[in-house]
């Protein structure tokens, strides 16, 4: 059996029959509510629950007259039913079905994204073991700073991704209400038990209050989750972007045999994927800013948000699941160059010990204005230079004075960088 991609499952969700699919779940299950309630007769709930079912295309047809989407479902749905469908939609009204459906499939939707954020966060944590102690340059506005390992850089992106599966577990939370509470959430027509029943049925909670519909603030978390996330993305797919650079080249994008990178120069290796992903990211952020705009609607309802939603819900989600999974995969065959990263670790020859010198005067009785002087004369003489730091320092009077050679020598231990890497790992990996 050909296992389905993950996108495939999600761009499944958002298809007309899934929807319709969902309406009729709220539907069924209200009529069995009501069922218990003594409204709706047991011969009638029975032949509701083994006739009712809907063509798409029917649907289509009858909406192209109604202009209404759910009379035209409920007039399709009673074309299977007959005379019993009387009892179908009883005391509800149209946004019950559609909220309560949208949280089912968002629910549905959202566990999909999870699954692809555990994938992720497995292929960085393996990566990041194993380049634990794979020492490079850290950088701070471009420029050299101190070292780092790339299993430290992929810490950090693990540790937010971490953060990014909590926040989309509190979004799909927050978008888990139904209602069923009638036209203005006054429960007028339908009692609260039918709301509460049909909630606990499709795995949801019934929203504490309502209006015509289920307040957008609660989308509006759970899309600036997808957001944040995406953003996330992007900021690692524009570090590998960076990293891959002809004048850096520390990483590499996997590049298949056969594969071209430019049409007109055979010698192209482009960062494709990561690329892609950050143009990807602008549209989730995007629509976050259409989920927002979709909070203040007017009194209890209007419907400016519907057109929206329509748009940025499977969007947003298929965007999200095909983003999480692309750079999963992106980092399990991303190429490490170890050896380039020593190569430009030493390209400043010895600059990127200037800190450890500063506080070894500090400490050895030089006022640290005066240490900071005498550091960055020597250091900005090696940079303009291209001269070694050490030696410089080594024949600095003042420096000596203070340090001696012996000292000196010890300051440049790349090891004195990396004391605390396995502390910083097994805070990020201790679950």
């Amino acid at each position: 059996m050909i296992k389905r991609y993950s996108r495939d499952i999600m761009a499944d969700i958002w298809t007309e029959k899934s929807k319709f699919e969902s309406w009729l779940l709220v539907e069924v299950n209200a009529c069995e509510a009501w069922s218990k309630l003594g409204r709706i007769p047991e011969d009638a709930l029975a032949t509701i629950k083994e006739k009712a079912d809907f063509n798409v295309e029917r649907i289509e047809e009858i909406e192209l007259e109604t202009r209404h989407d759910v009379i035209a479902f409920l007039t399709n749905v009673a074309e299977y039913v007959g005379a019993d469908s009387r009892f179908i939609h009883m005391g509800l009204t149209s946004s019950d079905v559609l909220d309560t459906g949208m949280a089912h499939r968002l629910r549905k939707a959202g566990s999909l994204i999870l699954e692809g954020v555990d994938t992720l966060l497995e292929a960085i944590k393996e990566r990041a073991m194993e380049h634990k102690n794979t020492i490079m340059v850290g950088r701070s506005h471009g420029i050299h700073a101190e070292p780092i390992t790339f299993g430290l850089k992929l810490a950090v992106w693990y540790d937010e991704m971490k953060r990014n599966r909590k926040r989309i577990e509190n979004g799909i939370d927050s978008v888990s209400y139904g209602k069923i509470s009638g036209a203005v959430g006054t429960f007028a027509n339908v009692p609260p038990e039918v709301e509460a029943y049909v909630c606990e049925k499709m795995n949801l909670k019934p929203a504490p209050a309502s209006t015509q519909i289920i307040q957008r603030d609660r989308y509006a978390e759970f899309f600036s989750a997808l957001a944040i996330t995406a953003s996330s993305i992007e900021k690692m797919a524009v570090e590998i972007r960076h990293l891959q650079r002809t004048e850096v080249l520390e990483v590499e994008e996997y590049f298949a045999k056969g594969q071209k990178g430019s049409s007109a120069m055979p010698h192209k290796r482009n960062p494709i994927g990561s690329e892609n992903l950050s143009g990807l990211a602008r549209i989730v952020r995007s629509n976050s800013i259409a989920a927002f705009e979709n909070v203040p609607l007017w009194h209890e309802r209007d419907i400016s948000h519907s057109s929206v939603e329509r748009v940025i819900a499977p969007d947003s989600t298929i965007l999200m699941d095909y983003m999480l999974a692309r750079f999963a995969n992106l980092v399990k065959n991303l190429k490490v160059f170890p050896e380039r990263m020593k190569e430009n670790l030493g390209l400043f020859k010895g600059l990127i010990f200037s800190q450890q010198v500063l506080i070894a005067l500090a400490e050895s009785g030089a006022l640290r204005e005066d240490a900071y002087k005498i550091v960055q004369t020597q250091a900005m003489k090696a940079w303009h230079e291209k001269l070694d730091f050490k030696e410089l320092l080594d024949k600095d009077e003042s420096v000596i004075k203070y340090l001696g050679k012996e000292r000196l020598n010890e300051i440049f231990d790349l090891d004195y960088h990396m004391k605390h890497v396995d502390t910083i790992i097994n805070r990020v990996f201790k679950d």
